[in-house]
């Protein structure tokens, strides 16, 4: 599952930097991510929780298949995203990434995708070792997400398998303020994230 928030919650503390940018960049790191997962051999299919229609539209033509978002909270959103893969497919594994990893790699998502099942619950930590940008269950497992602020040592406490190799940077990548951004276009963006980078950076993605 990904999490959309609406557009004008989105990348707040980015609005400085971005101006009237911001909600493109928003919509366009959605869809590099999203389409990065949908590239990933392990990865059956992908459920966007979201209550915005403009993301909503442009994901599902990517191939996303959208539920509305109860506006309960992220993680509300992520278990009604969980209920619907379920439901869609009761005997496979469910697993949440967060929606503004426009660096992501398939074959980096596909290494925890392959180590994930190994544990019963398995989380990876952001770059800055203090959120968390991908968190998994086994088939049957509860679905117990603990995303938002400090949810790197949350989930720790709740059991969950810290996954952190060093060859999968794009999936800890995400992106939260200009430094995030420019970070994300060394590692190297999808090309919705890169053009409107480009607007937003007068040309200059470095």
């Amino acid at each position: 599952m990904v999490p959309v928030k609406t557009l004008i919650r989105a990348k707040t503390r980015l609005a400085a930097a971005a101006g009237p940018h911001r909600a493109d960049l928003a919509v366009a790191v959605a869809c590099d991510t999203v389409a990065a997962a949908l590239r990933c051999r392990l990865v059956a299919r992908v459920v966007v929780v979201t209550a915005d229609p403009l993301p909503a539209r442009r994901l599902a033509a990517l191939g996303a298949q959208v539920v509305t978002d109860p506006d309960r909270g992220l993680n509300t959103a992520l278990r009604t995203g969980a209920e619907e893969a379920v439901r869609l497919a009761p005997g496979d594994a469910v697993g949440a990434l967060q929606a503004d990893l426009p660096a992501l790699r398939p074959a980096e998502l596909e290494t925890v995708l392959g180590a994930a099942p190994e544990f019963d619950q398995a989380f990876v930590p952001d770059a800055a070792e203090v959120g968390t940008t991908f968190y998994g269950v086994r088939p049957g497992v509860p679905f117990r997400p603990g995303f938002g602020g400090e949810s790197r040592a949350r989930h720790l406490s709740r059991g969950a398998k810290e996954l952190a190799p060093p060859e999968i940077a794009s999936v800890r990548r995400d992106v939260d303020t200009i430094e995030d951004l420019r970070e994300a276009l060394a590692l190297g963006v999808g090309p919705a994230t890169a053009e409107v980078a480009a607007r937003i950076l007068g040309g200059t993605l470095r």
